[in-house]
């Protein structure tokens, strides 16, 4: 993990780009110590939920004492029952620092009563449907009720504070090559230069517009940041899944000279092996482990036809076939079947030998997603893999919970 933060706060160095990392894969001050670096003074971040916020405000105070500028994206357009909890963290932390996206005119009103309770205009994004359809505007609808117009007019009056046009499209998870992650941000970017240039009679030239898109910046050559329908334009990344990686963003092989699942993957989950079945029980020789859905999630990756990669040092570290893996090939709510699998096809014709593992075991499993697998734990056990990755070296809260509690 510390190796995948350095080698991103080198890219985005390197590129001249400003960088905003997402935080909602792991959800830890540790973690997020590592994605922000040293050298930076700016740390920006986005999170997923307001309890993230709050869990992280601590580690935020302490990068403002030391003189870094902070600012949190709260990353999803802005509903009203957050606006309070939200006003209150900028409160504390002070003005500037956190920022919202809004797609629907009613969030504006929202972001003006943050302003009224945080004394501060909070950053706003714009945010674009470059595709996924996930949330957001297309480029030819983001002045659906006047709500660009509307946005400026309250940027003038400073009530809010508008930044630009963010976009993430998840499309990316798909990729099985660098340039089709590539051709994947191209479409980020040209959304939403597309719907700065539809609009472009409604902004400020005055104003520089930051353009924010989701992606590795291991995968960019080059990157130019200059001005775009009249328009000074800056360049911003965000990334999270990164930090950690997982199988399905392996898959994507969105950056050259990766190694193997066990050297890249810094997230894992040990399950014990509870029984064995290779004496013809069933079609083929499985295995059955003691852990399931409610701790690998069930999150598919278009590259294989399984929920989690066995680590070869469980079994055989010397197999010839790379692709030849111990796989989970089915889950259920506490438990999974572990049998062989390929991870490049769908095919195995040594799906009939033996399942190498013995009762009482424990395995190291590499989940599909990152974020929903972590999610399920309250902190994680950290080990040093630059020692024998075995002995745990520290542990690492995590900020679980949801916006609110759970009506029973």
């Amino acid at each position: 993990m510390h190796r995948h933060c350095k080698s991103l706060l080198d890219a985005v160095e390197y590129l001249g780009v400003d960088f905003r990392a997402h935080v909602k894969t792991h959800k830890t001050l540790e973690g997020v110590r590592l994605q922000a670096g040293e050298g930076n003074k700016d740390v920006r971040l986005v999170a997923s939920t307001v309890a993230e916020i709050e869990f992280l405000q601590p580690l935020l105070h302490e990068f403002m004492e030391s003189g870094r500028q902070v600012n949190v994206l709260y990353g999803i357009p802005l509903p009203p029952s957050q606006v309070d909890r939200l006003a209150a963290i900028g409160r504390r932390l002070g003005q500037g620092t956190i920022s919202v996206m809004i797609d629907h005119v009613s969030q504006l009103s929202h972001v003006v009563r943050f302003a009224e309770q945080a004394s501060f205009p909070a950053g706003v994004y714009l945010k674009v449907d470059t595709g996924y359809h996930r949330a957001g505007l297309p480029p030819s609808g983001l002045n659906k009720d006047d709500l660009v117009s509307r946005l400026i007019n309250l940027d003038n009056e400073g009530k809010i504070n508008f930044i630009g046009l963010y976009s993430h499209s998840s499309l990316s998870y798909n990729d099985s090559t660098a340039k089709q992650a590539m051709a994947n941000l191209g479409g980020e970017l040209t959304g939403c230069l597309d719907a700065l240039e539809k609009n472009a009679h409604l902004f400020s030239s005055d104003k520089e517009i930051t353009i924010s898109v989701g992606a590795s910046p291991q995968t960019l050559h080059k990157v130019v940041t200059e001005r775009h329908c009249g328009f000074r334009t800056k360049l911003e990344l965000h990334a999270g899944v990164y930090s950690l990686l997982d199988v399905q963003q392996f898959s994507t092989h969105s950056r050259a000279h990766l190694g193997d699942y066990e050297d890249e993957i810094a997230i894992s989950v040990m399950a014990e092996v509870c029984s064995v079945y290779n004496d013809g029980e069933r079609q083929q020789p499985e295995a059955l482990l003691a852990v399931g859905v409610l701790g690998l999630g069930r999150e598919p990756c278009a590259a294989y036809e399984g929920w989690g990669i066995i680590d070869r040092d469980a079994y055989s570290p010397d197999t010839p076939n790379l692709d030849r893996r111990l796989i989970v090939k089915r889950v259920s709510q506490e438990h999974c079947i572990v049998s062989w699998g390929l991870t490049k096809g769908h095919d195995d014709e040594n799906s009939q030998q033996p399942i190498p593992l013995e009762v009482g075991q424990t395995v190291r499993i590499y989940p599909n997603h990152a974020c929903i697998t972590g999610a399920l734990y309250g902190w994680y056990y950290v080990v040093d893999s630059s020692e024998d990755g075995h002995r745990v070296v520290d542990v690492w809260e995590r900020a679980n919970g949801w916006k609110m509690p759970i009506a029973m």
